[in-house]
């Protein structure tokens, strides 16, 4: 499929995807849709949520809150986002999360979009239904595994820099 082809696709519709870093995924537009040019995924996240620090070495990142808020630190500076707030970190430059509500869901946009859905593939499992996987299933080994046969979608860079507890 290519990009001069209209999608639409209502609420709750997408290929439903349980991440191995925590949440539900529902990806939106997938990479071979816009002829590569992006992917777009919904995300919902349980409180305390949070990723590595990390970069995406050939995409650009914007996350745009939908529900809830996240505390997010995009090249060393912190900041909250609420709903209807966005953060961007360009191609390479050092992001990390955390959900500091009860739950919290974002659209993430990246482009270019194959090699971070090629890294998202490796790192889900289908979801047969719309229940958000819990801060204990994140499976970390999957995750640096996948980084590893992925480098051009992620980089790893550490640990969640959210030591304690987000600052109010």
């Amino acid at each position: 499929m290519n990009s001069s082809i209209p999608i639409v696709r209502t609420a709750g519709e997408g290929d439903k995807q349980s991440f191995a870093g925590g949440g539900l995924h529902i990806w939106k537009l997938l990479a071979e849709e816009t002829d590569g040019e992006f992917f777009l995924f919904e995300d919902t996240m349980v409180k305390g949520k949070t990723t590595p620090l990390h970069a995406h070495p050939e995409a650009h990142e914007m996350t745009y809150v939908l529900d809830g808020e996240i505390e997010v630190e995009v090249n060393g500076k912190r900041s909250r986002v609420r709903s209807g707030g966005m953060s961007f970190a360009p191609r390479g430059v050092p992001h990390a999360f955390i959900v500091v509500s009860a739950e919290a869901r974002m659209l993430t946009f990246q482009s270019p979009g194959t090699a971070g859905q090629a890294f998202y593939r490796g790192a889900s499992d289908h979801a047969d239904d719309d229940s958000v996987e819990t801060i204990d299933n994140v499976d970390i080994p999957r995750l640096q595994a996948t980084a590893m046969q992925h480098p051009r979608g992620i980089t790893l860079l550490g640990p969640p820099p959210f030591a304690t507890a987000p600052a109010r």
